[in-house]
């Protein structure tokens, strides 16, 4: 336990005003110019009197939630986007519906290759009275 708090003390030896002149030009040497700072939303970028930067920030804050209410309110519920064909009308989780859409995509395919494969032939449809001996599509 004496070991942490020798870890913990602060160093209080004296510094020569030579030494803290010599360390404080260093750090001023490196530090970062002020657009930099505002780059990195360190320092605010605005012109306004440091007493009124926290009441503007405050304002464009309150500016930005009613745009977003205001927003939000003119949204289209969900029935009118389905409706849109902006969402799927799906009640499957979102990380499914790619899935689900491929699967009633195969189903589709499936589904129009037996009708295909169980159409009549040309001739069933001459007998039939639907085609005439002359009108055979399949040799167009």
């Amino acid at each position: 336990m004496g070991d942490k708090d020798q870890n913990n003390s602060v160093d209080e030896t004296p510094i020569s005003p030579i030494e803290r002149r010599n360390s404080l030009e260093k750090h001023l040497q490196t530090r970062p110019d002020p657009r930099d700072l505002k780059d990195r939303h360190i320092l605010l970028d605005t012109n306004a009197a440091p007493a009124l930067q926290s009441a503007a920030q405050e304002l464009e804050r309150h500016r930005a939630t009613d745009s977003l209410k205001k927003g939000l309110g003119r949204r289209p519920d969900r029935e009118e986007l389905i409706e849109r064909n902006i969402l799927p009308d799906s009640n499957a989780a979102p990380a499914l519906q790619g899935q689900q859409k491929q699967l009633e995509r195969h189903m589709r395919a499936n589904s129009l290759g037996q009708k295909i494969q169980n159409r009549p032939k040309p001739e069933e449809l001459i007998k039939g009275g639907i085609l005439t001996a002359g009108e055979d599509s399949t040799k167009e």
